[in-house]
């Protein structure tokens, strides 16, 4: 219960020992046992994708399940405020002013993580750690096998398992609901974006329900890691076992316009110019992109 109030509410050690008659070094020990024992968790609660059946949101409705049935979640990043010593400040400060933890999440359909990797600095870009995370096998990053493949947004590259938008193309809900676009790309921009939305109310359902992820908390580093992890263990949890506050799932987390703009289609996931072999992976998912819009705008027009 410590554990839970204190990143339910964001309580400092101080407070916590305040409410519960304890000494700040029971609190503290108690925090960090526990929180301890919720990432051990992990590997029971949280992923990995289901890569054999198509997602029910995904299979139950026809705007989706005839272009995207391939399609088995979304993935993105967000930060997380972080204290850092002195000299690493420069590392974790990102585009906004703030020093941040850039977590990258990948979420199923039901908003549940399925796969979570915390711990690197804030500036780096979403792209550049999508990159790092599938290189090292350290950190086990699930794959998609075959013709599966991710949703992404338009700051990370389309590559096979990895679906983005059409950059300099309208894609978020609100901007085609105001424009009432009609072309091709906006067409498939709007029904990705419909889809992608998930990793979003994912992130502000996470967040809403644990204040800790939005202030800085005051521990060490690697202890701010852990609780990144505990907590989407402990949503998972909550998801799984309980129906969802609906008034949380209104709510999606705040991204950064900036970060989104960095990738691209014609260059690598950290900006470096692409090898041969990721050229190659880009044009084979930029034709499966062009073939999609193609099916929907056709559909489109005969209905």
């Amino acid at each position: 219960m410590i554990f839970l109030i204190a990143v339910g509410h964001c309580d400092s050690t101080r407070r916590s020992g305040y409410k519960w008659r304890h000494s700040t070094e029971t609190v503290s020990r108690h925090f960090n046992n526990i929180c301890s024992h919720i990432v051990c968790l992990a590997p029971q609660l949280i992923g990995p994708p289901d890569f054999d059946n198509i997602p029910p949101v995904i299979a139950n409705n026809s705007k989706y399940f005839s272009y995207f049935r391939d399609c088995v979640g979304a993935i993105n990043g967000t930060h997380i405020p972080c204290i850092v010593e002195a000299n690493l400040q420069a590392d974790y400060r990102n585009r906004k002013g703030f020093t941040s933890q850039n977590v990258l999440a990948v979420v199923d359909f039901d908003m549940k993580f399925t796969y979570v990797v915390a711990g690197w600095e804030g500036s780096i870009h979403d792209s550049r750690v999508l990159r790092d995370t599938m290189s090292d096998p350290a950190f086990s990053f699930p794959t998609p096998p075959g013709e599966k493949y991710f949703l992404v947004d338009s700051g990370y590259t389309n590559r096979r398992g990895f679906l983005a938008p059409y950059r300099g193309t309208n894609y978020h809900l609100h901007d085609r609901r105001r424009l009432g676009g009609d072309r091709k790309k906006e067409l498939f921009n709007y029904r990705h974006a419909s889809l992608r939305n998930a990793v979003e109310r994912t992130f502000g359902i996470w967040k809403s329900r644990f204040r800790i992820l939005r202030v800085v908390p005051q521990y060490p580093l690697r202890t701010q890691r852990d609780i990144i992890i505990a907590c989407a263990v402990v949503h998972n949890f909550l998801m799984m076992s309980s129906d969802v506050d609906v008034s949380l799932t209104a709510e999606e987390d705040d991204h950064d316009e900036d970060d989104m703009e960095q990738g691209g289609d014609n260059i690598g996931q950290d900006g470096a110019p692409s090898t041969q072999q990721d050229e190659g992976h880009q044009t084979e998912m930029g034709r499966f992109r062009d073939a999609l819009t193609e099916s929907m705008w056709a559909y489109r027009n005969q209905n």
